[in-house]
């Protein structure tokens, strides 16, 4: 199966990284998007075929009470508190988004991902915030992937994503995505972060995206690292 296995975050040296896995997700830029030149080396420290996904920064996605928020090495100005998060087309917002995107062009990112806090439920103001935002922003050379998270209904999904060009991820073990002829799974962990996938929930991501067109299963709990390579294990890699 032509599967793309991968990591939420590098978790390993570089080096290493790029000799196990063909595709990285990277966690920098939802805290805190790092200087060109650091996105430049990453670039040029791994093979031509490796591939680049991101997660958007977290002033496009998360409102300024969230915790995340912890990893700032400067606070948000006051200015800016009420004014980030849930897709507003705010200039702080607007403004993250675009560094957003000149990471991924930098990268060369396939993929740019939205991935949202559970608070963020399907409300009418959300929904319309997503929409204006997603349809009148620039959008990335690559895919756009939504995380919702949360309970969302099944009908509101697939509009949502046949309406705004959506790849819809989700944790297969607790959903199924509605764009399966795009699928992006992130595994968070089925008890907690600390989750050790067992082989049956291998087996079960194998059994999913069977027959899928090239469909990418990325690794966000802590032990990520043993899960991941397992899986390639179990894919005959």
């Amino acid at each position: 199966m032509d599967v793309r296995v991968g990591l939420c975050g590098w978790t390993v040296s570089q080096a290493s990284y790029a000799r196990r896995f063909p595709v990285v997700e990277v966690q920098h830029t939802f805290y805190e998007p790092p200087a060109d030149a650091v996105l430049h080396r990453w670039r040029a420290q791994v093979p031509p075929g490796f591939e680049f996904t991101l997660k958007a920064w977290q002033v496009v996605t998360h409102e300024s009470g969230s915790p995340t928020y912890r990893r700032l090495k400067r606070p948000l100005p006051e200015s800016a508190r009420g004014q980030v998060g849930a897709f507003r087309t705010t200039p702080p917002v607007l403004a993250g988004w675009q560094r957003t995107l000149e990471c991924a062009r930098l990268l060369r990112a396939t993929a740019v991902l939205l991935q949202c806090p559970r608070s963020f439920r399907p409300t009418v103001d959300n929904v319309r915030r997503l929409r204006a935002f997603v349809s009148q922003v620039d959008r990335p050379a690559g895919r756009l992937l939504w995380e919702p998270r949360g309970e969302w209904p099944t009908e509101l999904l697939v509009e949502l994503c046949t309406e705004l060009d959506l790849v819809h991820v989700v944790d297969p073990m607790q959903a199924e995505t509605v764009t399966p002829e795009q699928t992006y799974y992130r595994l968070h962990g089925t008890t907690g972060a600390r989750h050790v996938h067992t082989d049956d929930e291998l087996r079960r991501v194998r059994d999913l995206v069977d027959g899928r067109p090239m469909p990418y299963v990325m690794f966000n709990n802590m032990p990520r690292v043993g899960d991941a390579e397992r899986f390639l294990t179990l894919l005959g890699h």
